[in-house]
């Protein structure tokens, strides 16, 4: 069988498989291109069962390009909440206020105008348009290009640019005319649930019969792809801290920058404790010089808190940091108190972070610590919260459930050191 004999065998196949087979799912139950455009931004390194309840809500709460565009940040953000990679959330805000000024609220239809919005790559452009507007273009990512690969023993890196260039090609040279919607659909679905990377069902598979790589044994080695560089480990410690007087029963919280990692989300105060080596597991501080340098953090940020001992571990996964988390319950202490020794031997470590305070210490204390404030170090935003305003701010994954179970009670016993 030639080349185009093999392509035909694949598009015709595959077709008539996704027809019977495919899964329902609730941004394909309406032709509408908002949904498809959430629901490619939400499948970006996601799964398919994580997504469905976040596009469920997100959907409710912002069922236009209109109400998403004109929705406080905040708001998308806590609709985001545990789904991961926020920047795309402010993306999609961003690109559906691009589509309100510049296409009068609908989605546009031509590749350089999709192309353009904020967030949108080459591949969520050709799902965008195949699938919403049943256009021939195609839309490659990770699964399609395993697909591929194997069917066609195609033994270039996928994570070179020239591969998924040829890959492109390829693959809009089998779309079927008139049928991308569906087409560009149901290579997705066999990348996802037959044409797996580790353990593909070959004998399930529409087009096991002529699927090159799984004749010369190659299903399980291809794709070829280079490893990627992994990503750096970092120990940090955290603070749990516990208010007193007036802010009994509340936590100190802190929002993070404007820009950057995870930017204007709220987490827990934590600090770097050492950077390690390349490739190699961040090792855990001992207590004593961790919680020593705890203390001596929220110091350099206006705040004195002691503290108490380890509450818990708890690791967070970025794709270039992996960051590892010694929790410590803390309690907030009188601000006009002394910095609170907790290890003499480690005093060095956070004399340095608190010199910054020498000339404002007594401003400090007269100043007392407000429910929302600036620390004096950073200039991050600071707020002493309840469990009632979980609802309100949005957290990172690991943060949201330290304060859910710290809320919860399951840190009580973390004692005193």
């Amino acid at each position: 069988m030639g080349l185009q004999e093999q392509k035909r065998h694949f598009s015709v196949n595959l077709l008539e498989w996704y027809m019977i087979n495919r899964r329902d799912l609730p941004w394909r139950r309406h032709n509408n291109p908002y949904f498809t455009w959430v629901s490619e931004i939400m499948l970006q390194q996601t799964r398919v069962d994580t997504v469905i309840p976040y596009f469920n809500r997100f959907i409710g709460n912002f069922p236009t390009v209109q109400a998403l565009a004109e929705a406080p940040e905040e708001e998308v953000l806590k609709n985001w909440e545990g789904l991961g990679y926020y920047s795309r959330a402010r993306n999609l805000q961003a690109a559906a206020r691009q589509v309100m000024e510049l296409h009068g609220g609908e989605m546009p239809q031509d590749k350089q105008s999709v192309f353009a919005l904020k967030g949108v790559g080459p591949y969520t452009a050709g799902a965008i348009l195949s699938i919403a507007f049943n256009q021939p273009q195609p839309a490659v990512d990770g699964n399609v290009m395993r697909v591929l690969s194997r069917y066609f023993l195609i033994d270039e890196d996928i994570m070179k640019g020239s591969t998924r260039v040829l890959m492109e090609e390829l693959a809009g040279e089998l779309i079927p005319e008139g049928s991308a919607r569906d087409f560009n659909q149901a290579l997705m679905e066999l990348g996802a649930l037959v044409c797996t990377p580790k353990a593909p069902h070959c004998l399930t598979c529409p087009v096991m019969e002529q699927c090159s790589g799984r004749i010369a044994g190659r299903e399980l080695t291809l794709p070829v792809k280079t490893k990627a560089k992994p990503p750096r480990p970092e120990q940090r410690l955290v603070a749990l801290v516990e208010g007193r007087g007036a802010h009994r029963g509340r936590v100190l919280v802190r929002q993070r920058p404007e820009t950057g990692l995870l930017a204007r989300m709220w987490e827990l105060p934590h600090v770097l404790a050492a950077p390690a080596a390349a490739g190699k597991a961040a090792a855990p501080l001992a207590d004593e010089p961790a919680m020593a340098l705890l203390a001596g953090s929220l110091w350099a940020e206006g705040f004195a808190a002691r503290p108490e001992g380890l509450a818990t571990h708890a690791e967070h996964v970025f794709s270039h940091i992996v960051w590892s988390l010694q929790v410590y319950k803390c309690t907030e202490q009188d601000q006009s108190s002394e910095l609170p020794l907790v290890a003499a031997e480690a005093r060095a470590a956070y004399d340095a972070q608190a010199a910054s305070l020498a000339e404002s210490s007594a401003l400090i204390a007269a100043q007392g610590v407000q429910e929302a404030m600036t620390g004096k170090g950073d200039g991050l935003t600071y707020q002493w919260i309840g469990p009632e305003d979980m609802e309100k701010l949005a957290f990172p994954n690991v943060f949201l459930k330290l304060l859910r179970n710290y809320f919860a009670g399951a840190y009580d016993e973390a004692t005193e050191q």
